[in-house]
């Protein structure tokens, strides 16, 4: 069981969207980088990382730069905004088990030439993240119906997809379906590595503070479910993790939450979004 302020298996940019996501998102705001590097350095993040991340971030369209005198201020495009909502919704509206699956599936099917690897990598990590298996070559299935155009335009492949829903029909069996296209026994040790770092008396104790603590706590939840496709509960194992692990997460962010914003208001140096 781990109960340090172990930092090394997140990558600053996972931890600057969860950051971004608590404190700038619905705002309207830009914040000092400075601020920035100062919350960061509360989970071992050097301010070199900081400012790199910050860097490629603007470069990928998801913040703006601004300035006020000497200070650089960074805001959330339009585009880093959808992420974060996205995100947030993952995390509070969805939830992390399935009990009200009406028996379709959604059917995603792709060609792209191998010239187009990049496209292909980029259109199955949004797959992945829209709760896509891959059942067998080219082929695609999530539970429900789900919004394929959201999920592709982005990516300008929309000429490339076939999309449609569907119930399986004998001799295919729901439980058949899944054990093809997802790893359940991935998604299962995702949430109970979480639930080995989260649930002790003291979770996360050498975390100088609940601003840190809730920036991880966020960060590993978020690890948790993005790989979880939203699979109908009624064929799952009956003490499958992610129930346990969601009320788990809930009830620490309860907890935590009133001290950690108390703190980002005292840390955090924001100027009104100028765009």
């Amino acid at each position: 069981m781990t109960d340090a302020n172990d930092t090394g298996a997140h990558r600053p940019q996972s931890l600057m969207l969860n950051f971004l996501g608590l404190y700038v998102l619905g705002r309207k705001t830009a914040v000092y980088s400075g601020s920035v590097i100062d919350v960061f350095a509360r989970v071992d993040v050097s301010e070199e990382a900081v400012r790199s991340t910050l860097t490629r971030m603007v470069g990928r369209g998801l913040l703006t730069r601004q300035r006020q005198g000497r200070r650089v201020y960074f805001g959330l495009t339009d585009r880093a905004t959808e992420v974060l909502e996205d995100g947030a919704r993952r995390i509070w509206d969805t939830g992390a088990v399935n009990r009200d699956w009406d028996g379709t599936w959604t059917l995603v099917g792709y060609s792209l030439p191998d010239s187009r690897r990049s496209d292909r990598h980029d259109l199955r990590s949004q797959l992945v993240w829209a709760g896509f298996g891959l059942l067998q070559n080219g082929l695609w299935i999530a539970p429900g119906t789900r919004d394929v155009t959201a999920v592709i335009e982005p990516l300008g492949l929309m000429e490339h997809i076939t999309a449609f829903t569907a119930a399986a029909a004998k001799p295919t069996e729901v439980a058949e379906l899944i054990s093809r296209a997802f790893d359940t026994a991935s998604i299962c040790e995702q949430y109970k590595a979480f639930l080995d770092r989260w649930d002790t008396p003291h979770p996360l104790s050498t975390a100088p503070d609940d601003l840190a603590r809730r920036l991880l706590l966020h960060t590993d939840w978020l690890q948790a479910i993005r790989q979880d496709p939203h699979l109908p509960a009624e064929h799952l194992p009956t003490d499958w993790p992610a129930i346990r692990a969601e009320q788990l997460f809930r009830r620490l962010d309860d907890e935590i939450r009133p001290e950690a914003t108390r703190l980002a208001e005292e840390v955090l140096d924001e100027i009104p979004l100028t765009h």
